[in-house]
């Protein structure tokens, strides 16, 4: 018998091959099946994997997968909805979308876009901030988009690239809505103007909702109530093949159109006012007594808003905004103006309900003023004095001497927190962007802002209007509300509804306030500024004859600059923007006060020649169209 590791010949072998053991067949059989059970193994477990994907991607991930299996095919597309339009409180237009056109090209299908751009130049007079807007545009866009270059085509400008239509593929013709002001300058700072939106806006925007506008409010109630006026954005579903470009519109959620705004200004009213103004830069503010409604609200010089909605030139822009006469400035909202003697009226009511003087009590005025044991003189804008007066005369003939001797009286802690409660130092509240709060100043006041301590005579010149106070023409105007209401309080607001396709939305009046104020204080006072227009001697007489009704008022003038105690003012010697400004307040009818405005003439001298005539049209008007 022959041992097991005996060697095995296979036929037909060699006898100089080396012979195969039965060993070495046993062990290649192992390492085959090994070979074959890992081989199984991995085919079982890749399978597992398979079956666990599938049943991911079709049972939990379906909904996932199926949302970009579907936004492969279907494309969301704004519909930008349709801006609200503007009205003034009789229903005349102030804002409305005109139909226009506008050049658009799409880029993919232009051959030579800089040659097209250029003979575009050539035949339309693009201009080269155009291009740059569009080239800008063309970044965030895709090639087959179409991307606006010229926004209104003029008639003439549509025949010529209609004729000439087929030189440019690519290139086409749009309709679309663009914004109007017809009033222009009249009412440029107060409806404000649309334009481009830009960088820092779209960070601040909802994407969704202005996805596809090109345009935003950007001052007065085109900014204010942006968010009423521009709506809500509907979408369309759009199919698309693999390149991205449309095949058919499969759903439409319609944009929901801004609401219609009527303000509480009276057009009517708001040209007369920038009309009186004439040659004058300065402010209007006029306010419905009983209601809050602002019936005005001029700032001269104005502008034209219309070039901001298709972009204005930096040519045109830079001149306005280098203009000596700054029409782009709003007066009205941000004008911050020494009140002069338009104080006085609340100064003298501030000393009544303090019990600080009479109205009997009587001042010698012998043409200044000088405090205890100071040699310092406080002139009066009558070098030689009124002699006595009391509180009446003094409000009648503005003597100044009197209100410097009440407000060293009164102290300026005193007179500052009654001036604070009716609405000085504070921004008046109305519903508009960008309100300056004038300056009504304090011990605290000084301390914080200059580090130093209140003095005195600054107390003295606070008492007539000069010194560090300011004040803006719809606070005053709203100050001077507030007196003619007897003490409630009024809120100046712009819009008096909104109107939809669900209706109209009224303003709704805030809860009624009112000061506490002596009844035959406010007699005294308001009597004093009657005669200021109706007596012999009052400084705005020329304004109160031959008319009808009677009118409250106050004429002031305030200082642009300090004149020294050597010197006397001359008007005629001084140039024109060194001028004292012109103000007047006043309220009518006096007896059932219906509209209280305020006027500032910039540099227009005296407040009884040129800016109470301005009131006495505005009140004039109001009165016989009511």
């Amino acid at each position: 018998m022959k041992s097991a590791d005996s060697a095995v010949v296979l036929p037909g072998s060699a006898n100089n091959r080396r012979p195969l053991t039965i060993r070495k067949y046993r062990v290649a059989g192992n390492v085959f099946r090994n070979r074959i059970t890992a081989t199984l193994a991995v085919i079982i477990l890749l399978s597992l994997g398979l079956v666990a994907r599938l049943i991911y991607l079709q049972v939990m991930g379906h909904e996932h997968y199926s949302s970009l299996s579907r936004n492969n095919r279907i494309k969301i597309s704004p519909v930008v909805p349709t801006r609200g339009l503007i009205y003034d409180r009789n229903g005349v237009m102030l804002a409305e979308n005109l139909p226009t056109y506008s050049l658009d090209i799409t880029p993919e299908q232009v051959e030579d876009l800089d040659e097209t751009l250029v003979r575009l130049q050539a035949l339309l007079g693009i201009t080269d901030e155009e291009i740059k807007l569009f080239l800008a545009q063309r970044k965030r866009h895709r090639g087959f988009a179409s991307i606006p270059l010229h926004l209104h085509l003029t008639d003439e400008e549509l025949a010529r690239f209609f004729v000439n239509r087929p030189y440019f593929p690519g290139v086409e013709v749009h309709a679309r809505l663009v914004r109007h002001y017809p009033r222009n300058e009249v009412t440029s700072h107060v409806v404000g103007y649309v334009g481009r939106i830009n960088e820092r806006e779209l960070k601040r925007l909802d994407p969704g909702n202005y996805r596809g506008t090109q345009h935003i409010g950007k001052i007065g109630v085109e900014q204010s109530y942006e968010t009423a006026l521009h709506g809500q954005a509907g979408y369309q579903e759009i199919e698309t093949n693999a390149q991205g470009r449309f095949i058919s519109v499969i759903k439409t959620v319609p944009a929901a159109q801004g609401k219609d705004l009527y303000l509480t200004l009276d057009i009517g009213l708001q040209k007369t006012a920038y009309d009186a103004l004439g040659e004058h830069s300065g402010a209007v503010a006029a306010i419905e007594v009983e209601t809050g409604d602002v019936l005005v609200l001029v700032s001269k010089p104005g502008f034209d808003p219309n070039p901001f909605v298709y972009g204005i030139s930096m040519k045109a822009y830079r001149a306005l905004q280098t203009s000596g006469d700054r029409p782009l400035f709003n007066r009205a909202l941000r004008g911050q103006y020494p009140p002069g003697s338009t104080i006085k009226p609340f100064v003298g009511l501030a000393g009544l309900e303090y019990s600080v003087i009479t109205a009997r009590r009587v001042k010698h005025c012998p043409g200044f003023y000088q405090l205890p044991n100071l040699s310092h003189r406080y002139r009066d804008w009558k070098k030689w004095g009124h002699g006595s007066v009391d509180l009446t005369k003094a409000i009648v003939q503005s003597c100044d001497v009197y209100f410097y001797d009440l407000a060293h009286t009164l102290g300026i802690d005193r007179l500052h927190d009654f001036l604070q409660r009716l609405g000085f130092g504070e921004k008046s509240g109305i519903d508009l962007v960008g309100e300056k709060s004038g300056l009504l100043p304090s011990r605290e006041w000084k301390r914080r802002a200059r580090n130093q301590a209140w003095y005195p005579g600054e107390t003295l010149i606070t008492g007539i209007g000069q010194g560090f106070t300011q004040v803006t023409p719809v606070q005053l105007a709203r100050a001077t509300a507030i007196l003619a209401n007897r003490g409630r309080m009024v809120y100046p607001h712009m819009v008096s509804r909104t109107k939809t396709l669900d209706g109209i939305t009224p303003w709704q009046q805030a809860k009624e306030e009112r000061l506490s104020l002596n009844s035959n204080h406010l007699n005294i006072i308001i009597r004093a500024m009657v005669d200021v227009v109706h007596s012999a001697r009052g400084t705005a007489r020329r304004i109160g004859v031959g008319i009808p009704y009677q009118i409250a008022g106050k004429t002031g003038t305030a200082q642009v600059f300090t004149v020294k105690q050597t010197e006397q003012y001359q008007e005629h010697k001084v140039a024109k923007k060194l001028r004292d400004h012109a103000l007047f307040i006043a309220f009518a009818p006096a007896d059932h006060p219906r509209i209280a405005i305020a006027v500032i003439v910039e540099n227009g001298g005296h407040g009884s020649s040129v800016a109470a005539p301005i009131a006495a049209q505005v009140i004039a008007q109001y009165l016989e169209e009511s």
